[in-house]
């Protein structure tokens, strides 16, 4: 009774670790540039006293679904995304000093001037953060040049402010970390490339799949349900047998 019960509780354990995982996939199908997270579940030896043949079941996040969202259409000049698959917009990490990627290039200023996305995080030009003076019209261009008309200045004075940090990176190179941002798994920071093109006046949305995520979530809570009436069982059978020694 005591092995099925354990069984039953480690696989109620980690299908809901799978639907934590899952849950927070789903609660972001709407977070510009976001990257589902993907889980596997191991078997790993139990050590100890019994048969070496023994295990146990461990979910664990196996890294991330790189491929690329939908591009929709905004028309907000501030907006871009990323053309290329394996491209990536360099940002400032909370930490204040790392280097980080992102695909969400919902662009906002700060009260200094300094280039944000909408989660916050700095955007990296040419030297570090991108701060611009204030101006009246602002364009990206399609290698990720910030142009900007000075404010007072006439309108066919264009000038070229700074150049988005952009990076082409092999999907081994990059994992996810708990701030949601990609980093290189050996902390190298990435050169740029000049071959990484983006489009303006648009967004690339989540690459979650709403149906496959829901699909998933109700495969999950059957699992759970099947796994605790399996628990239900075991009691109900301690029981019966507790029964019989009574008597």
């Amino acid at each position: 009774m005591d092995r099925m019960l354990y069984l039953a509780m480690e696989g109620a354990k980690q299908t809901l670790r799978s639907q934590s995982i899952n849950s927070n996939n789903l609660a972001n199908v709407s977070t510009t540039g976001f990257r589902a997270d993907l889980d596997a579940v191991k078997s790993l030896q139990v050590y100890g006293p019994g048969y070496e043949g023994r295990v146990y079941p461990s979910t664990e996040s196996n890294g991330s679904d790189l491929s690329a969202g939908t591009l929709v259409s905004t028309g907000r000049e501030l907006d871009f995304a990323v053309k290329d698959g394996d491209g990536w917009i360099g940002v400032q990490a909370p930490d204040g000093v790392s280097e980080a990627y992102t695909r969400a290039g919902d662009l906002r200023f700060t009260e200094s001037g300094m280039l944000t996305n909408g989660a916050g995080h700095p955007i990296l030009g040419n030297g570090g953060p991108i701060v611009l003076p204030p101006f009246e019209k602002l364009e990206i261009g399609a290698d990720g040049a910030i142009t900007i008309l000075p404010v007072g200045q006439d309108a066919t004075t264009m000038v070229v402010a700074d150049r988005i940090r952009l990076v082409s990176a092999d999907p081994g190179q990059l994992e996810k970390r708990n701030d949601g941002l990609m980093y290189t798994r050996d902390g190298i920071n990435i050169e740029p490339d000049t071959s990484v093109r983006v489009t303006s006046g648009a967004l690339e949305s989540s690459n979650v799949n709403t149906v496959e995520a829901m699909v998933k979530m109700i495969e999950l809570g059957r699992k759970f349900e099947m796994q605790v009436k399996m628990m239900k069982t075991a009691q109900d059978n301690d029981a019966a047998s507790a029964r019989l020694l009574q008597s």
